[in-house]
């Protein structure tokens, strides 16, 4: 929305806005550009009467200035409508959607573009950290950006995805997720195939070709159609991976690509880019100058620090696919030390027990694992709840030492009295934490 705003001024807007909360960095990146920023929300914010409100989709009703703009007939959209106006009609827009690595595949695409001097667009829901924001908005014909499967207001249930125009589309894979606003994993690939359908007959729909909730949703013919993954039947199909502790390996029946991201994930996402590089024209040679330079993405099985000889990474894993992922990486990357995973339940499907059984395979590759307490915990039904004491009994039976701790302090405490030198503490959560990552390297510098 920042970005967004910032790039309405840019077109010679007068821009403000109401938060709740604003701080440093966005604080400080709005300030510099001059756009207001009015603290809370309330009918006043609104008495200049602006032309036209952008509302987020995290505004409710209730909302007071919401509330206002429906009373007063206020001409309002949402965000992802205004990027369809304004930022993408006439661009060659490419658009990255799947349950898991879209963020990283988003990044790495958009590198692929700048590093070769195309100058994209894009809008990523996460830092480059190649690019050092995570939107730009140029006069390039080309737009990339991450097609979320979340809904786009509360007056537009609809996936934020349909309204960015795809000429091509990659669909990296497809599972159950957000089940506060999806009932189950037929309602998501009905979401996906109404995305799919915006796809132009001069188009293309890339499709991960090994992911078993996608064929139903692949038997189309108003626009070109190609699968992409390491199975035989697959047109853009990756062999020979080798999978190394600080690189990856993989070839196409004509060039040999590595990167320096582990696993086989990073390799599926590296090889929907080529796919989609080489269709919009790129050589093999120009895609792996950019995978030679690529740094990732942060907070994605990010190291934050080394203390007491102990390592912390940080993830933004919050599904039991994407967790189970990142440590069959970190146990390729770490393949002799001790593997703790600490794991916060914050998103709206975690905190729910619809994963209750998947959560427990999920961390198979860790050598012990700590849950905090369920986040907010007081929104959600007894019956829905996921139930962390049944989590703790399922990893303890398979001899894996478990606990449940209330927060981030006591799992700080817990850590610095168990994690010795050399072993590797993986944090999982799509929050803050209560600032886990610093509290942990400080006390285990102190040891």
């Amino acid at each position: 929305m920042a970005s967004t705003a910032a790039a309405m001024v840019d077109k010679g807007f007068h821009v403000t806005g109401s938060d709740q909360n604003v701080y440093p960095p966005m604080s400080t990146f709005l300030a510099d550009r001059r756009i207001e920023v009015m603290p809370g929300y309330a009918e006043r914010n609104l008495a200049h009467k602006p032309d036209l409100l952008v509302i987020g989709n995290a505004i409710s009703r209730g909302n007071p200035e919401a509330e206002t703009a429906l009373e007063k007939r206020l001409r309002y959209c949402s965000l992802p409508e205004l990027l369809k106006e304004l930022f993408l009609r006439g661009k060659r827009s490419l658009v990255v959607t799947g349950t898991h690595g879209k963020t990283t595949t988003t990044s790495l695409l958009a590198w692929v573009f700048e590093h070769n001097g195309l100058k994209p667009s894009y809008l990523i829901g996460g830092i480059p950290n190649n690019l050092g924001q995570g939107a730009h908005f140029t006069d390039s014909e080309w737009f990339i950006i991450e097609g979320d499967e979340y809904d786009t207001a509360f007056f537009d249930k609809r996936s934020k995805f349909v309204h960015y125009l795809p000429e091509v589309a990659i669909v990296n894979n497809l599972e159950f997720d957000h089940a506060d606003i999806f009932e189950n994993l037929a309602a998501i690939q009905k979401s996906f195939s109404h995305f799919i359908r915006l796809i132009p007959r001069n188009g293309l729909l890339l499709a991960n070709g090994d992911d078993p909730n996608l064929p139903p949703l692949l038997n189309i013919t108003h626009c070109p159609v190609k699968r992409f993954g390491l199975g035989e039947n697959n047109a853009v199909r990756a062999f020979n991976l080798r999978l190394a502790p600080t690189a990856s390996a993989f070839e196409i029946p004509s060039f040999k690509f590595h990167l320096d991201q582990v696993g086989e994930l990073n390799v599926r996402n590296a090889l929907a880019v080529v796919a989609t590089a080489k269709h919009c024209g790129l050589s093999n040679k120009q895609i792996q100058s950019a995978f030679d330079t690529f740094k990732g993405v942060n907070r994605r099985m990010e190291v934050r620090g080394i203390a007491g000889g102990v390592t912390v990474v940080d993830d933004f894993g919050h599904h039991p696919t994407a967790i189970r992922e990142t440590l069959r990486a970190l146990r390729i990357k770490y393949p002799h030390q001790k593997i703790w995973a600490v794991f916060e339940p914050r998103s709206n499907t975690t905190r729910r027990n619809v994963f209750q059984a998947e959560l427990a395979g999920a961390f198979a590759d860790a050598d012990a694992v700590v849950v905090s307490q369920v986040a907010r915990l007081e929104q959600l039904a007894p019956q829905q709840r996921l139930d962390p004491a049944r989590l703790m009994q399922d990893l303890q039976t398979t001899g894996r030492p478990a606990d449940c701790l209330p927060d981030a302090d006591a799992i700080v405490s817990h850590l610095a009295k168990g994690a010795q030198g050399g072993d590797v503490i993986c944090v999982f959560s799509n929050g803050g934490f209560g600032g886990i990552h610093e509290k942990l390297l400080g006390r285990l510098g102190r040891k």
